[in-house]
């Protein structure tokens, strides 16, 4: 048996790999008011397919779906297997509020307003 691999079955199957992780994954960063698929992330960078953003830097948002993640700046690392991995220089979780902790509140304050009926 032979381990060698023509170049064009090496290329269609790193072009199906990177179809499947496509798929697979509901992440995906903003930049300059494009989305782009997040092939694979972990705990200090993500990946997204080379040909697509390889350009990426600076400050994004990454999304799960339509949630709003984290807030994170962001460096190119490298480029492998057609993947480009970036590097998180900081990443801040998204929050639909303001952090009650930065702010006193009254235990007598209401907790809504409602609208007077016209």
């Amino acid at each position: 048996m032979t381990t060698y691999l023509s170049k064009e079955l090496r290329e269609g199957l790193a072009a199906a790999r990177l179809a499947g992780l496509k798929k697979s994954s509901r992440l995906r960063v903003l930049a300059d008011d494009s989305f782009y698929p997040v092939l694979r992330m972990w705990k200090t960078g993500f990946s997204v397919d080379a040909a697509e953003a390889a350009h990426l830097r600076g400050l994004v948002d990454l999304y799960e779906g339509s949630r709003h993640l984290y807030q994170c700046l962001i460096v190119a690392a490298e480029e492998e297997g057609g993947e480009m991995r970036f590097e998180f220089k900081r990443s801040t979780a998204a929050s639909e509020t303001a952090p009650l902790a930065d702010y006193s509140r009254d235990p007598e304050a209401p907790v809504g307003l409602l609208a007077r009926p016209e």
